[in-house]
């Protein structure tokens, strides 16, 4: 294989997301659930047949999915996270402090208003204002 770097930059190899993975402890998938779909607003989605019985469920908002999958081994994200827009950022880290949710407020990007929360397993999530 031709390295990118031979072919040109004006090459793109990847065009889009299709989705993104967050690992669950089997059995949590009902407390993700109200996390992500009931504060954050995702909708889930059918798992495809052949995927059904492994666990976990999948998630959308807008054009954005989440599959979330049942890791035999799981250990929370700490570090590695998705970044999610939100369009009432204050709200929501309102409903989420209400809700038990701590919520870590970054003023590392002066232009960007974002916090950083996690899910009800300890995955971490970043909460950024849509602007």
């Amino acid at each position: 294989m031709t390295p990118i770097s031979e072919i040109g930059k004006d090459m793109t190899m990847i065009t889009a997301l299709d989705h993104i993975q967050l690992a669950l402890p089997a059995g949590s998938e009902d407390d993700l659930r109200a996390f992500y779909c009931d504060y954050l607003g995702m909708v889930e989605m059918p798992k495809p047949a052949p995927l059904a019985g492994r666990g976990g469920f999948w998630a959308r908002a807008g054009q954005l999915e989440v599959h979330f999958g049942v890791d035999p081994d799981f250990h929370p994200a700490r570090k590695a996270h998705p970044a999610f827009i939100v369009a009432n950022l204050d709200d929501l880290a309102r409903d989420l402090t209400d809700a038990g949710y701590a919520i870590t407020w970054d003023m590392a990007l002066p232009d960007v208003k974002r916090c950083f929360t996690h899910d009800p397993v300890g995955n971490r999530i970043e909460l950024i204002a849509q602007s």
